[in-house]
């Protein structure tokens, strides 16, 4: 009986009629080693207007993030021991590296992560406030949510030059807002990324100019509460 239902499962196999889901664990597949890709947008470029403008957007994806990307798999392409190690690898194992690419793997890794987090945690049709846990962990955080938009802001602007902000959760399950320099980001905090904003001049500075607490007020608008909920919950 079981020599049968092996036979029957080869055929539909071949027919595809039945297919073996691949395990999103395997790294090489889900394009989390070298050489790496760029992930494509879930929506569309111009999906996030008039919040986030389409040029910008075409910018910005493919030209600053595949930037990212060329350079750190440049950075790797002579190191065969480092091309089966994940990005969460490199990054929180940056002392391990060789110096003659450790800066490069940093900027540029740090880059891919963090631009990959981005596009997660911004979408279209988008915005408004936290859902549930999310929201009630910022209320108990901050003290209301509006109280949490204004540290936030305030954490964004307060960026000298390039960088980001960030709503994270510790190691202990507490939420807090850090900025963090140039491509620099959580892997190498050791924390949780909720959501997160690109405050890089390339992010906005095409429609904004030198308006940065404009980009910000706007960005609201595209903020994936959703996926921040999802990731709040998981471990």
């Amino acid at each position: 009986m079981k020599k049968l239902l092996g036979i029957l499962l080869t055929a539909m196999l071949i027919l595809g009629v039945v297919t073996i889901p691949v395990k999103a664990k395997d790294d090489k597949v889900a394009g989390n080693i070298y050489p790496f890709q760029l992930p494509a947008l879930k929506y569309a470029y111009n999906a996030l207007e008039p919040y986030i403008d389409e040029a910008t957007m075409r910018i910005h994806h493919d030209k600053h993030h595949q930037a990212y990307i060329d350079n750190l798999n440049k950075a790797l392409e002579k190191y065969p021991e480092l091309q089966d190690k994940t990005l969460e690898y490199l990054l929180s194992n940056l002392e391990k590296l060789p110096k003659e690419i450790k800066e490069q793997v940093r900027n540029n890794a740090g880059g891919h992560y963090n631009h990959t987090f981005f596009w997660e945690i911004i979408g279209p049709n988008k915005g408004g406030e936290a859902k549930g846990e999310l929201k009630t962990a910022i209320d108990k955080t901050f003290g209301s949510f509006d109280k949490f938009k204004e540290e936030f802001k305030k954490e964004a602007l307060g960026r000298f030059g390039s960088g980001w902000a960030w709503l994270i959760k510790d190691d202990k399950g507490n939420l807090k807002i850090v900025s963090t320099p140039n491509q620099d980001g959580p892997v190498e905090l050791g924390v949780k990324p909720i959501i997160a904003i690109d405050v890089w001049e390339h992010a906005y500075y095409l429609k904004y100019q030198n308006k940065r607490a404009e980009y910000i007020d706007n960005w609201w608008n595209v903020v994936n509460w959703d996926k921040g909920e999802e990731l709040y919950k998981s471990k």
